[in-house]
């Protein structure tokens, strides 16, 4: 059987994004096929700012009334600059509404699995496509149902990190998505500068949660508090184990319940300005790799510790005017669920 040619896309080609099983699969090719080959100066090269936001289709599931769902996720090519976008020609769908839920706010660097659009049983062969541009540039994804794209709570579990590439267990099978109660109206009102406080419950099976090392017991003696001391103390050291890099390749993303809350659509703010501020700071629910990174993919991190009753509260402020949906998402580091709600924020009165 003939074997069809391979081409290995290079900085600077244009590519309208397809689902990620084909891309997944020619990436892996020209991997392959480049591996003994003295890499190009510029490929290495990762920014800050100034690069657009790819979307992606992620994949589809089939709902209880017959119905489909397409799963969009996308990649912002900047660790830093998080972009904005409203809903127009510049972030839209087609056919039919321009509209689908999906954000205007774009997180760094990858994000999964972000949204959902469902679309009738009888959508037949039809592409549904999102259009992005961003910072000069246009992307696209087209979602079809071509049956290698389904997606279960595996592939999601997978896809993510939370299991290495094509395993999995009893454990991880059974895993179901946390559940959350928002408490109070998800539509409120605000003031610039005055924190709005947000709570929700959290409630989990707990089956991917992380196995602890007990606290040591507390000092009994000067002497032993002067040794605590001493270790407390002194510079930080590491394992063998820790500092060895992931050995995946896939990314690799810790278990372990938290509650994290961002910008979904709104005015984001410009350059190094925040106009939405987080009080604890979130944990960020983007692929942040980074060491010492406050992120589920980031080496050595550690999940929070859970609040007794199950309730995540939140203090947001807003630095002006506008409308801000707010996105709270539950992840136990397999599966995620997300709650929103809508602040519209006044101006300070003269």
């Amino acid at each position: 059987m003939a074997v069809p040619a391979l081409r290995c896309l290079r900085r600077g080609d244009h590519v309208s994004a397809r689902p990620a099983g084909a891309t997944a699969t020619i990436s892996l090719a020209c991997l392959l096929l480049t591996a003994g080959a003295a890499p190009h100066p510029a490929a290495a090269q990762t920014y800050q700012r100034g690069q657009n936001v790819a979307p992606a289709f992620e994949g589809w599931e089939r709902n209880e009334d017959g119905s489909f769902s397409f799963l969009f996720g996308y990649m912002n090519r900047n660790w830093l600059e998080e972009v904005d976008v409203p809903v127009g020609e510049d972030n839209a769908f087609s056919p039919g509404p321009a509209d689908r839920g999906q954000p205007t706010h774009f997180l760094p660097r990858r994000n999964r699995f972000v949204f959902k659009v469902r679309v009738p049983a009888d959508w037949g062969d039809q592409e549904l496509v999102w259009t992005l541009t961003s910072n000069g540039v246009t992307e696209r994804a087209y979602a079809t149902l071509r049956p290698d794209y389904v997606v279960d709570n595996v592939v999601i579990m997978s896809e993510t990190g939370a299991l290495g590439a094509g395993s999995s267990n009893a454990q991880m099978r059974g895993n179901e998505p946390p559940v959350i109660t928002l408490e109070g109206p998800d539509a409120r009102q605000a003031t610039v500068g005055v924190p709005v406080e947000i709570t929700v419950l959290v409630e989990d099976d707990g089956l991917l949660r992380t196995r602890r090392r007990p606290l040591p017991p507390p000092p009994e003696t000067a002497a032993d508090s002067a040794r605590a001391d001493s270790i407390w103390s002194a510079p930080p050291t590491f394992s063998r184990r820790q500092l060895t890099p992931p050995s995946r390749i896939t990314v690799q993303k810790a278990n372990g319940l938290f509650m994290s809350w961002f910008l979904y659509r709104g005015d984001g703010g410009q350059g190094d300005e925040v106009a939405v501020a987080f009080d604890p700071p979130q944990i960020k629910v983007w692929e942040d790799t980074r060491a010492g990174a406050n992120s589920p993919w980031a080496p050595l991190w550690v999940p929070p510790e859970l609040p007794e009753d199950g309730r995540w509260t939140v203090n947001v402020t807003f630095d002006r005017p506008g409308t801000y949906l707010l996105r709270g998402r539950a992840d136990d580091g397999g599966l995620f669920a997300d709650v929103e709600v809508t602040v519209v924020v006044r101006p300070v009165a003269s």
